[in-house]
């Protein structure tokens, strides 16, 4: 499931990788609650359930780069397409249209978030 009422923001991530960590980090600050599907993590390499999902990712959008990231189903991309997105505006009335409550006072340097 990519997205349903309760939890419209979803991260395609990978415990270890620090473009996710990026990504958690910006959603921490700006407030917003996301549900992490980790495909590493023990309950997604019982059966190869993980490798299965990012399989899907990839044939859908072109790509295995991780993390995905969707709103309300639409396809965000990776960490630093979420913070193009933001920079210019479009994600903030993505979360606006679909009802994704953010912290509105905030105002983040997104650079300051990216892995060294």
């Amino acid at each position: 499931m990519l997205a349903d009422r309760d939890q419209p923001v979803v991260l395609f991530a990978m415990d270890w990788c620090e473009f996710c960590w990026s990504a958690r980090k910006f959603f921490k600050q700006l407030g917003v609650s996301y549900r992490s599907v980790d495909l590493d993590s023990v309950p997604y390499q019982e059966g190869g359930l993980g490798g299965a999902i990012r399989d899907v990712l990839e044939a859908r959008l072109g790509t295995r780069n991780i993390p995905q990231i969707f709103i309300a189903g639409q396809p965000i991309g990776g960490c630093t397409d979420l913070f193009k997105a933001y920079e210019d505006g479009s994600l903030l009335q993505l979360l606006e249209s679909n009802d994704v409550d953010y912290n509105r006072s905030i105002q983040l340097e997104t650079t300051t978030l990216l892995p060294m």
